[in-house]
């Protein structure tokens, strides 16, 4: 019984020997600091608050041969990392490889539980990894990294989504190591948007939403929001086969093409105003149905056979507003909302934005300009809505949608409606705010001017529109006589 406990003994010791006298880094993953650049710079705010940053963390990897009791190793590590997958561990570490990485990136409590196993061949190799100090807080502006070169002690960060890709290579560059990325967000104000946003969504029980807000002289994103959201710390993978438009990864608010209902009426008015169609109380005809081949346009309610041309948009009639782009004729309603970006890409910096063109009709025959006039038969993402109606507003002065805080000699504009025809239409959105569809928005104290929209949400199984599901929107501008913001919410 001695010579036994002897022999185990000396077998366990000249193991441990080994052990603590070996190189601990597998030799294909020897890669040197030089090569990987595991330096990235800070994401901050307009306000130099930190989005996005680095801290130093611990990865977790094996060699299995050191083992010496694969299956107590398992075990523990499960009660551990109960998120691991058993089955694959156990594939790994029974195999004859030489190398497994455990974990990636492990929280300060799990690195003191791994040291507190002592194990022989379980190894902690520092790493620094990108920290979201606010959670899931404008998770789909920041998007996210993901790990690229690496080894045992060094992993070079790369962007896998939102800014954190556009930007990627700016990031990374070790000549701007005492710089910071400014973006334009301003994070109190996000704060309150996504916290209101969401406590809509769960009153209204919807699908989800999202909002937009823009400095309406500049473009600049004051805020971008999208339910439902994620933790960029713990971005989750794409399930395969899945509708992406259903996934909390997807951007409702700069990825997601929408058919935006009666906003799309301020811009038939526009055009109708700017090119001199008619006046602020030309009387439009609003008896319906409005026949197009077979297909009937009416309005909500019966308004009466006519109404001022204000009025069309106070009272949102279909109707008239068809009647008015019918007279515009389909090849200048079609330049127009070119001219306000509605047939481009925002060119927003998103990467998910970058793949959001606008759904247009391959044919503009006048059944399209007439549902284009109220919302219908073009879809586009709510950052297109908020950058063309901060033109409305604003004077007429054309503004491109960024998420970067802009210097004031990096504005760059230009008209694309006159400022008389911008200030009519100011006057027609703060009577829809007083008078018409949008009257829970006339808070006391502020002078908001804005425009409702229903939209009805596309049958994707037997085409058409589904009867009991809608879109609603609501865009508003403010101060709207000296107009400062432009709010998409939906």
């Amino acid at each position: 019984m001695l010579f036994c406990f002897f022999v185990s003994f000396f077998t366990v010791g000249v193991k441990i020997s080994h052990v603590a006298t070996s190189n601990q880094e597998d030799t294909s993953f020897s890669n040197s600091p030089s090569v990987l650049n595991n330096n990235r710079l800070d994401i901050v705010d307009r306000n130099g608050d930190v989005l996005a940053t680095n801290i130093t963390t611990y990865s977790l990897y094996a060699h299995p041969y050191e083992f010496i009791d694969t299956e107590i190793v398992i075990n523990k590590l499960m009660s551990i990392f109960p998120d691991l997958n058993k089955e694959v561990l156990i594939k790994s570490l029974q195999s004859e490889r030489k190398f497994v990485w455990i974990k990636k990136k492990l929280s300060p409590e799990q690195q003191e539980q791994v040291k507190d196993l002592g194990e022989p061949g379980l190894y902690l190799g520092p790493r620094k990894v990108r920290l979201y100090p606010n959670g899931s807080f404008a998770s789909h502006i920041l998007g996210g990294t993901t790990f690229g070169k690496e080894s045992v002690n060094h992993a070079e960060i790369i962007g896998s989504a939102g800014v954190e890709l556009f930007f990627d290579k700016y990031l990374k560059n070790k000549s701007k190591e005492n710089n910071v990325l400014t973006l334009s967000i301003d994070l109190p104000i996000q704060s309150i948007i996504e916290k209101v946003l969401s406590s809509g969504i769960k009153i209204m029980n919807s699908k989800g939403g999202s909002a937009v807000l823009i400095n309406a002289n500049n473009g600049e994103i004051i805020s971008l929001a999208s339910f439902p959201d994620f933790d960029p710390n713990n971005r989750p993978i794409p399930i395969k086969g899945e509708d992406s438009s259903k996934s909390p990864l997807f951007n409702r608010a700069a990825q997601g093409l929408y058919e935006l209902g009666s906003t799309f009426k301020v811009f038939t008015i526009a055009q109708a105003l700017d090119e001199g169609y008619a006046n602020t109380e030309t009387i439009i005809n609003t008896k319906g149905p409005l026949m197009l081949g077979k297909k009937p346009i009416n309005d909500f309610h019966y308004y009466g056979p006519t109404l001022s041309l204000t009025d069309v948009i106070v009272k949102s009639s279909n109707v008239g507003t068809a009647r008015i782009a019918l007279n515009i004729g389909s090849n200048n309603q079609k330049r127009f909302l070119q001219k306000f970006g509605f047939i481009d890409l925002t060119k927003l910096e998103l990467p998910e934005a970058n793949k959001a063109k606008p759904i247009i009709p391959s044919k503009w025959s006048k059944i399209s300009t007439a549902t284009i006039s109220y919302g219908h038969g073009i879809s586009v993402t709510p950052v297109h809505l908020a950058a063309a109606y901060s033109t409305l507003v604003n004077g007429g002065l054309k503004i491109n949608p960024t998420l970067i805080k802009l210097k004031k000699k990096e504005v760059n504009t230009y008209n694309l409606i006159s400022p008389q025809t911008s200030y009519s239409l100011r006057k027609i959105l703060r009577k829809v705010v007083t008078n018409g569809t949008a009257k829970s928005a006339n808070v006391d104290g502020y002078q908001i001017g804005g425009k409702t929209g229903t939209a009805d949400k596309v049958d994707p199984i037997n085409g058409g529109y589904l009867e009991d599901k809608v879109r609603t929107i609501f865009v508003s501008a403010f101060p709207i006589f000296d107009p400062k913001y432009v709010l998409v919410v939906i």
